[in-house]
Parts: C-alpha cells; sequence; structure tokens
C-alpha cells in the first residue's frame, strides 16, 4: 500500500505541476506573444498531449507487467515521468529558441503522459492484489490517495513560490522550481519499489505459465466488453476532475473569468482538494460494505445534478460560492474516483489485469480529461457556464448507462 500510494502521490505531483503551469506561465513563456485566451488555448492544447500517451504507455507498460512483473514495470514508469518532468524544469523559452520552445515541451508532456499510462494500473495491482477479498476497494483507494496527496503538494508549492517571489522572479526562474523538485522525489520512489515483492496473483500466473503472450491484443480479443465498460465507467470521473482543476483555475484567475487573484484562488482550490482526499477511503469502505456498482451509480447521479448546478454556482464569483462549489465538486470526485482502483482491476483476468485496466483508465483520460479544460474554456467563452455544466451531465448520463450495463464485481476472484 505504502509503494502504491507513494508511487502514484509523485506521478501526479509531476502531472499536476505541469497541469496549474499550463495555466499559470506556459502561455507566457513557451507561446508567441499574442491574443491571451489563443496563447492560453495552446498551451492547454500541450497538456492534453500527454492524454494521447497515456493509452500508449499502458500499452507498452501493461505488456511488460503482464509479462515480466510489477515491481519492473512500475520503476521503468516511474522514471519516465520523473525524467520528463525534470527536463521540462531546464527547457529555454520561445523568446530563446523560437519553435522550438513548444515543440520540446509537448516531447516533454508526451513523456509524462507516456509514464503516468504505465503507473496507475500497476499500482492499483499492487494494492488490491495484495488486499484481503473484503477489503480490496479499501486497499484500492490507496493509489487513489495519490492524487489529491499530489494535487496538494503540486499547488501547494506554486503557492509558497508565488507569496515568496514577485510576478517577474516567478516567470523568470521560480517556475522551474517545481519541476527540479521531481528528481529528489523520484530517487524517494524507486527507493520504496525496488525493495517490493511480486504480488501473488501475478506469481500464480508464472507459476502456471499462464501469462499472454501478447496481452494487448488478448485483452482486445476476449475483454473487449470489459474493456469498453471500463473506459465509460471512468469518463465522469476525468472530465469532472479537470473541470474543477484546470479549468476552474483558468476560468478563476482570468479578467474576463471570475478575476480571482491567482495565490487566492489557489488556497481556495486546496481546500477543496482535501475534502477530494477524505472521501476516497469513505469511498472504498462503501464499496466494499454496499458494492462498487451502488456507490458509483449514487455518485454519478450526483454529478449530473452537480453538471445542471454549475453555471449558477460557480457564475456567482463571491468568496463563499467558489469555496463550496470546489468542495461539493471535489469531494464528489472523490466519491467516484475511490472505488476504481478496486473496479477496473476486477472486471479483468490476471493474466491482462495490468493491461486491461491501464487501458481503461487511460482512454477515458483520453475521451474526458484531454479535452475537458479546451472544450469548457471554448464553451464558456462562446456560451457562458451553463453550457459547461451541460457537458458534465452529459456525460455523466454515459458513465450511468455503463455503469448500469456492468456487473458487480465486489465478489469476484482476483487470483483467476
Amino acid at each position: 500500500m505504502l509503494a502504491s500510494l507513494v508511487g502514484t502521490s509523485i506521478e501526479f505531483y509531476d502531472f499536476y505541476v505541469y497541469a496549474t503551469a499550463a495555466v499559470l506561465v506556459f502561455p507566457q513563456l513557451f507561446f508567441p506573444a499574442g491574443d491571451a485566451t489563443a496563447a492560453t488555448l495552446q498551451s492547454l492544447a500541450t497538456f492534453a498531449i500527454a492524454f494521447v500517451a497515456r493509452p500508449v504507455g499502458s500499452a507498452l507498460f501493461g505488456h511488460f507487467g503482464d509479462r515480466i512483473g510489477r515491481k519492473s514495470t512500475l520503476v521503468a514508469s516511474l522514471l519516465t515521468m520523473g525524467i520528463s518532468t525534470v527536463v521540462i524544469g531546464l527547457l529555454p523559452g520561445y523568446e530563446q529558441i523560437g519553435i522550438l520552445a513548444p515543440l520540446l515541451l509537448a516531447l516533454c508532456r508526451f513523456g509524462q503522459g507516456l509514464g503516468l499510462g504505465g503507473e496507475w494500473g500497476g499500482a492499483a495491482l499492487l494494492a488490491t492484489e495484495n488486499a484481503p477479498a473484503r477489503k480490496r476497494a479499501f486497499f484500492g483507494t490507496f493509489p487513489q490517495l495519490g492524487a489529491p496527496i499530489g494535487f496538494l503538494v503540486a499547488n501547494g508549492l506554486f503557492l509558497v513560490l508565488s507569496e515568496v517571489m514577485d510576478d517577474a522572479t516567478f516567470a523568470s526562474w521560480g517556475w522551474r522550481v517545481p519541476f527540479l523538485v521531481s528528481a529528489v522525489l523520484v530517487v524517494v520512489g524507486l527507493w520504496v519499489r525496488l525493495s517490493l515483492h511480486e504480488t501473488p496473483a501475478f506469481a500464480k500466473v508464472v507459476e502456471r505459465d499462464a501469462r499472454a503472450r501478447v496481452p494487448f491484443a488478448q485483452v482486445f480479443r476476449t475483454d473487449l466488453k470489459a474493456l469498453v465498460l471500463g473506459t465509460l465507467i471512468m469518463l465522469a470521473t476525468y472530465v469532472l476532475f479537470y473541470l474543477m482543476t484546470v479549468f476552474s483555475l483558468a476560468h478563476g484567475t482570468a479578467k474576463n473569468g471570475l478575476g480571482f487573484e491567482r495565490s487566492q484562488f489557489l488556497v481556495m482550490l486546496l481546500v477543496g482538494v482535501v475534502f477530494f482526499g477524505l472521501t476516497i477511503p469513505l469511498a472504498g469502505w462503501l464499496a466494499d460494505r454496499y458494492g462498487r456498482r451502488p456507490t458509483l451509480i449514487t455518485t454519478t447521479m450526483a454529478i449530473i445534478v452537480f453538471g445542471l448546478l454549475l453555471g449558477p454556482w460557480f457564475g456567482a464569483g463571491s468568496m463563499l460560492s467558489t469555496v463550496s462549489f470546489l468542495v461539493v465538486g471535489l469531494a464528489l470526485m472523490g466519491m467516484t474516483f475511490g472505488p476504481m482502483g478496486a473496479m477496473l482491476p476486477e472486471l479483468f483476468p490476471t493474466a491482462v489485469r495490468y493491461t486491461g485496466a491501464s487501458v481503461s483508465y487511460n482512454l477515458a483520460s483520453l475521451l474526458g480529461a484531454s479535452v475537458a479544460p479546451y472544450i469548457a474554456t471554448w464553451l464558456a467563452s462562446a456560451y457562458g457556464l451553463g453550457w459547461v455544466g451541460g457537458y458534465l451531465a452529459v456525460v455523466g448520463v454515459v458513465t450511468l448507462l455503463a455503469l448500469l450495463a456492468a456487473r458487480e464485481t465486489r465478489e469476484a476472484s482476483i487470483d483467476d
């Protein structure tokens, strides 16, 4: 559990450092001067590249995770993410190297996506394949907790830097600090993961000589229904999270949005993320007690209602309405994200579980998270915040239908 928590915390830290910088500093540093909205949209487009890379990473690392084991693959995914993040902290800007700056930024972002694409599935398996049968969902919340922890550390560091530096210093070199700090975190993560043993479920597959020859091909051939349902079940989770973080930060600090100061909005966002972290283990406990589907169906219905209320709630613009909006939205995020660490792995047999869980998780990121900030920014500027909420509600309906079509996995064996 510790290894899955530490690893995902570091990986999500790296990922969110980019997300925050993509809103706060990258539009000015890595793209030509011009229209501010256009620069933000270009920056968010590079943000989306990682989500294209994530399914590639899930196929690549999933292959080795199902063939040679969880431990070695998780070490490789952590190194891929860490190196990509540190290099971003060393990149020169557009004024120094011109068009090469956004191209190199995009390449590093692709590396981040590749690493995270292989990370989550292995970390979830590390927790659930070592868990007692009636506590798999709770054990599966430990890699999920990496998301709020990584977010809190990443944005907390940005907040501290923005408080101790003036804007010119922060734009000059201060923004690089969170990226370079990743090198230290990766060393800690590698130390933890290199001390691991292989999971019992995978060891049994090796003992029976039942490993898939090409896990990626086999999962599409034999478990396509689980793959499609798993992807759609994760869809609302991803759209909700990136609306609540990347889009809310962009709109909340924009002069033509809510107009909050950067540091002020980051504090409000961090308050909301605390509730994200608190509801993850609660959701895992409920999923173990009442089942994965009842917990997720109830939460998804609440997300649909939340989407319908998003426009007037977030658009009110007061500090009280904004904090309450972030708290409720991110608490719902914890409730939908918590059980996924168990449910997605439980949909697949051991021989293709790393690949199947990873591909479902990361295809959902491509279809949901990669485009969510971009679509939401465009909808808000063209039609208003109500359309952003409608977008979330429609995605919630898609996830609800997938949950209704899926089987309950609480009693499923994880050693098959």
